[in-house]
This record gives C-alpha cells, structure tokens and sequence, in this order.
C-alpha cells in the first residue's frame, strides 16, 4: 500500500515518505544490514525526484522497488573429495524485469545470505539501467567458498547448484554471470550442467562463458577497465588524468587485476593491492605479470608477491592499503572495505579520485567524507557497471550468432561507461546536487525504471 503523508512541503513531503519505505524495509527484514546499507544510500538520493513528481509516490513505485518480484532459496548438496556429503546453501534473487530479463552475478562465498544477494540485486536494478542496455536487475549466489577446493570439488558443487537453479533462468528470463568466487572455471561448469539438463547449446543463458564457446572477448577485462574509463571522464572533468599518477587497488582478483592493467597502460603508478590476508606496496610500480601468475594461473596469496620481487613490502591486514599515499584510489575487493577512519586516512594524504569497483566498498561514512572533502568519487552503480554491460554485449552476440572483435568490444564498452558518467553528472545538476555522481548515478538509473514500470502497470 502507498504511505500517504501529509508535511508541510513536497521536499519534507518525500523526505517522510523515504523515511516510512526505509523503516518498512527494516521492520521486514531486521538483519539484512547490508540490503539496508543499498537501500539507505538510494532512497536518500532520489528525495528532490520524489518531491518534483509525486506520481512517482502515487504508483507506489518505492513500495514496489524495494521487494524482489521473486527470491529462491535451496539447498546445495554435494560430495567432497574425501567422499563427505557437504550442504550449502544456494540463492537467486530476481528483483525487477521491467526494462528486461533479470541479469546479475552469482557470487561464491562464505558471507553470502540472503541479505547480500538482496542487497546486490537491488543495486544490479539502477546499475543495469545506467547501461542503457535491456536488462533488468538479479542476482545470485552460495555460501559455498572455492578458496582452498580441487577443480573435482568446485565441479560437483556447481553441478549440484545448476541442477536446481536452471529451473529458474533462461535467455530470455534470467541470464546470471559471474561474481566474487565465480570466474571462468565456475561458469564452465554450470554452463557445462545447464546444457546436459535442459539440451541443446542455449548460449544466451550465461554471460562470462569461455570465448571459445560464445563467450565475448574483453568480459574478462570488464569491470576493471570500465572502471577505469569512468574514472577517467571524472579525472578529464577537473583538468586530471591517470599519467604519473600514484594508485592504489584493493583487491587482486580479476576487477582488481584489469583496473591495475588499464590504469598502468593510461601511464599510472599502480604502487599497492591487496587479497583478504594482506596488501603488497610496490614503490616501483606493481609488476602486473607476477600478479596475474600468483592469483590466475596457480591462485596463491598475495604475499609471495614479494618473494618475487624482494624490494617490495608485505603487510599483513587487508585495510591497512587505505594507509599509502595516492592520488587515485580504486576499491576493488569487497563491501564496506573503506570505512570513514580509511577515508579519512585517504582526504589526509591528498587522494584526488575514488572510484567503487566492487559492489558498495565504501561505507556511507566514508562516502559523506569524501564528498565534503571535494575529492571525486564514482559510485559503484555507476563505475563498476562495465562488467554487466559487456555481459549484455555478450548476450547480443549470442542472439546475433556472430562475435566481435576486441577492438569493438572495448570501444563499445568506453562508450557506454562515458554515457553513465555524462548521464549521471546531468542528473546531479538537474536535481540541484551538480557534482554528486552518488545522487546522480541513483536518480538516472532510477527515472528509467520507474516511468518503465508506470506504463506498465501493477505488476
């Protein structure tokens, strides 16, 4: 039902009514903190939208966007390599179809429930608007952690988890790809499982595929070089770029890796990353090679990065990267990894731009900082959105039975990540916040959704 409230101007009018959406949100699900971190953030943004149009509140659109149209949970059995039979716990969540069918990435790891997935799809919704692109917003996942298991191990738990999940995606209903714990071996698998199930070669069913089966080329480099680009229409905006810049990236996984290599082939100083156990700082610049060896090919820690190269440092404790000097700093790994000590920290030492790789890596604390403190900031809905769009690319090519270059690829892929960063800065101005690429990014996503969802009515 629509809150109705009545105060005693259209701007306090919608500050109340986010206020009811957020308290309901809470009430109905209590300990999903970070499905209420996302949904704090947005609906926070979108106030001067709601007081400009009231239809908006009239269609109950809020009431609608903050409740999956569906949530699937179920159980994952398998049997380890010690003959053991192991149970964890899968989900998919499919939040909002109105611009197209449900697209967004299953993540493998032992902090997933039910308010991680939610709170991903929820940002997935306005993130895959951005793109432009026709897809609408979901997300998936398991408690499951492949860190530490034999290809034999991961194979039987994506089998398992794809023999109950394919019931519910589709090329034309829900397309999953990958996400933290899920790359290319994952996607195989389950890519692998879905066409011995259902028959036939439904290529369209998962993005991030080998691009020797109707994967596209640059997916894997998506996310990072997205981010990248998008940090380079916010850098190109005050006279800035990434030459000779120092920069740190949280993480070592493949965001990580592909923002590093972007940034070092933009003539960037790439000094610091990091894995969950500890950061590397490398004052020379970090050899991107050794990094790919260690965490691709034979998926070990990142502190043998410095029996490589023994003139670099190893520091045990993942956050202590917020600590090295930089002008440009890229959160890459996890949420809430950049808390507002971390932010602080980095406003101290002179950083210049930051731009959310991850899913919402920086805490709301830490965002209000940095927009105090001036320093650019690219959201996650907005600068990390490179993954999905060539994700969606992916589907295309699919559909079209043909592949495309590279080069292509990449050139569509900065266009489309110069779009959501103009499209957010004009939405930022339109609603008399200019320069806040949050508020921005959060209302140009939003506009799209909710006139799709007016004219097609209560569904």
């Amino acid at each position: 039902m629509t809150t109705n409230i009545s105060v005693s101007s259209p701007l306090a009018a919608a500050q109340a009514y986010v206020e009811s959406i957020y308290s309901q949100v809470v009430s109905r699900d209590p300990h999903e903190t970070e499905f209420h971190q996302a949904v704090r953030e947005f609906v926070d943004s979108i106030v001067p939208v709601l007081a400009e149009h009231p239809k908006y509140q009239e269609h109950g659109i809020l009431e609608r966007l903050v409740e999956p149209e569906r949530m699937i949970t179920f159980r994952v059995p398998w049997t380890d390599d010690q003959g053991n039979i192991q149970v964890n716990r899968g989900f998919r969540v499919q939040f909002n179809s109105v611009l197209g069918p449900y697209k967004g990435g299953i993540r493998f790891h032992p902090s997933v429930y039910a308010g991680i997935v939610k709170f991903l799809g929820f940002e997935q919704i306005f993130k895959n608007s951005l793109t432009g692109l026709p897809i609408g917003g979901g997300k998936g996942g398991s408690d499951f952690d492949p860190k530490g298991k034999s290809d034999q191990e991961v194979m039987r738990f994506t089998q398992s988890f794809m023999t109950e999940l394919y019931r519910h995606i589709g090329p034309d209903a829900d397309v999953p790809a990958g996400d933290i714990g899920v790359g290319a071996r994952e996607i195989g698998y389950m890519f692998g499982q879905y066409k011995r199930i259902r028959g036939g070669h439904e290529s369209g069913v998962l993005t991030g595929k080998g691009v020797i089966y109707g994967g596209s080329l640059v997916r894997t480099e998506a996310t990072g070089y997205g981010c990248v680009y998008f940090t380079q229409e916010m850098l190109a905006s005050k006279g800035l770029d990434f030459k000779d810049s120092r920069v740190i990236v949280s993480g070592s996984g493949n965001v990580s890796i592909y923002a590093i290599e972007k940034a070092q082939q933009l003539g960037a100083r790439v000094v610091a990353c990091s894995d969950s156990d500890g950061y590397i700082y490398d004052p020379e610049g970090i050899q991107l090679e050794t990094v790919k060896l260690l965490k691709e090919r034979d998926r070990l820690r990142i502190s043998e990065y410095v029996r490589i190269h023994p003139h670099a440092e190893y520091h045990p404790g993942c956050f202590g990267i917020w600590t090295v000097p930089c002008d440009i700093a890229l959160p890459c790994a996890t949420q809430n990894e950049l808390d507002a000590e971390s932010a602080k920290t980095l406003i101290n030492n002179g950083v210049k731009a930051v731009a959310e790789g991850a899913n919402m890596p920086s805490t709301l604390d830490a965002i209000e900082l940095f927009l105090e403190a001036g320093v650019l900031f690219g959201p996650a809905k907005a600068a990390n959105a490179g993954g999905v769009a060539v994700s969606a690319l992916e589907m295309s090519q699919n559909s079209m039975r043909m592949s495309w270059t590279f080069e292509e690829v990449d050139a569509k892929l900065h266009q489309i990540m110069k779009n959501i960063y103009n499209n957010a800065v004009d939405a930022a101005e339109q609603y008399g916040v200019p320069g806040n690429l949050v508020a921005g990014a959060n209302i140009a996503g939003f506009l799209k959704v909710a006139d799709s969802m007016i004219a097609q009515g209560i569904v």
